[in-house]
């Protein structure tokens, strides 16, 4: 009888995530099924995406166009991508041609991405593509984002000028470290409030994407429904020397 297969190392990490994931949703009175994890998988092979995917997951964020390209048609169809961060409006094209399993887009921040999306999709006759207006609730100036007083109209203008995109909420992206201040997560909690009032829309059921590696468990306390964890499940990042340099 041959020994049970050894996890691998990225599978034990996804499944600890997990377990933090359900602990912080228990105490924020809400269950499991209400938080996301999207697996970040950016750098990573498609070897390691697929070791993760084996085990039952099937959500999984990329950051460059090209990589998600690149990745996309060799894994399995089932697979629910997300595109995670700022998006150039040039690559709205590639990316929805070569990824029809793209799930959302979590980073539309300028009516210029959000117009181009939306008549991508038109052209090509898919389903409408869910989005998440993305804040930048830091001030950084090197984020992408709206300003959070320029969130309720553009907001506005996806949900009212772009018919093939589907408003499914808000997204914003922690400091460098990891270490978002929950100042950040209830300034965005602040914009979903006001922009659901003003919209008149019911607030839960929009999303807050906000989280990642080191700070999850907060944003989850803080009412995350979208978490984004790429290192704590793949490991560090491996970039080329070129781009570590650029």
């Amino acid at each position: 009888m041959s020994a049970p297969a050894v996890e691998s190392v990225a599978v034990s990490a996804l499944r600890a995530v997990l377990h933090r994931v359900r602990q912080a949703a228990e105490r924020s009175r809400r269950g499991p099924d209400e938080v996301r994890v999207v697996a970040v998988s950016k750098t990573k092979p498609n070897s390691l995406i697929r070791q993760v995917y084996d085990a039952g997951h099937r959500c999984f964020g990329e950051n460059y166009v090209q990589e998600i390209i690149d990745k996309a048609p060799q894994l399995p169809e089932d697979i629910e991508w997300h595109f995670v961060g700022h998006l150039q409006s040039n690559k709205v094209k590639p990316l929805l041609a070569a990824v029809p399993n793209l799930a959302m887009v979590e980073g539309v921040d300028n009516e210029k991405v959000a117009n181009q999306l939306d008549r991508v999709v038109s052209s090509i006759g898919r389903k409408p593509l869910k989005v998440l207006v993305q804040v930048n609730t830091s001030g950084e100036t090197s984020k992408s984002g709206v300003d959070p007083s320029g969130c309720l109209e553009l907001v506005k203008h996806v949900k009212l000028g772009c018919p093939n995109l589907e408003f499914s909420g808000l997204m914003t992206i922690g400091m460098p470290d990891y270490s978002s201040t929950p100042e950040n997560f209830r300034t965005l909690s602040n914009c979903r409030t006001e922009v659901c009032k003003v919209l008149g829309l019911t607030e839960n059921h929009y999303e807050l994407s906000m989280g990642m590696s080191g700070d999850f468990e907060k944003a989850i306390e803080m009412g995350s429904t979208n978490v984004r964890i790429g290192s704590t499940i793949f490991g560090p990042r491996e970039y080329p020397k070129k781009q570590q340099n650029q």
